[in-house]
């Protein structure tokens, strides 16, 4: 039997879902629909992100977020260029959609592109930390940094960041969980199953693009 302070979180979850407008659902469900595309290597996955992002670049402008909405610009121009880049790929074979090939990276990339993110974490986070009504901010901070960074290995097919989109949708669940955004929560959960499914998806296309030809 539920406890009363269950039943109290799952009704203010229940009301804020259904409270949400239809351009946020909207917004969302182009967002999922973006990374199943992706996961299967699919060009189409980047103009079904550009519509996600920007609604939700006009839902934050209203809203008042300014950096949620600067960050959605920002998705915006990946999604352009993520398609431009798979599109310019795809002319040279057009009837293989992962002529961009999938590729991986050394561990010396790696803990270069950790150890940026994190310092940038902490500079960003630092400020935000000394700002008034700063809500979690270094965890705020290393979840819009990597996910910065992570959009553009995301757009050179890059496999690893299947593995860092883990990381940073469920640092993403704790922290909507924490500030009450349970509609971002219940994206951000597709998302991460999404990101094992798309890692599977990835590794094998990427066998199948390695293994020799037997013509």
């Amino acid at each position: 039997m539920l406890v009363e302070p269950e039943l109290s979180l799952l009704q203010t979850i229940v009301n804020t879902l259904l409270a949400q407008s239809g351009w946020e659902w909207l917004a969302a469900s182009l967002g999922i629909i973006y990374v199943f595309l992706a996961s299967k290597a699919s060009i189409w996955c980047w103009p079904a992100a550009f519509i996600s992002t920007f609604i939700y670049t006009l839902l934050f402008w209203e809203g008042q977020l300014p950096m949620q909405m600067l960050l959605n610009l920002y998705y915006m121009g990946m999604a352009v260029y993520g398609f431009t880049l798979w599109r310019r790929h795809n002319q040279d074979n057009s009837t293989d959609n992962s002529a961009l090939p999938i590729t991986q990276r050394p561990l010396s990339f790696h803990l270069k592109f950790i150890a940026t993110g994190v310092l940038l974490t902490g500079i960003i986070g630092f400020y935000f930390a000394n700002q008034p009504n700063a809500q979690l901010p270094y965890l705020d901070a290393i979840i819009m940094v990597f996910s910065v960074m992570n959009t553009v290995l995301m757009a050179k097919k890059v496999i690893e960041s299947w593995l860092y989109w883990m990381v940073i949708n469920t640092l993403a669940i704790a922290l909507f969980f924490q500030t009450g955004y349970y509609v971002t929560l219940l994206m951000f959960s597709v998302y991460l199953m999404l990101a094992f499914y798309g890692y599977a998806q990835w590794n094998l296309l990427k066998n199948r693009q390695d293994a020799p030809s037997s013509d």
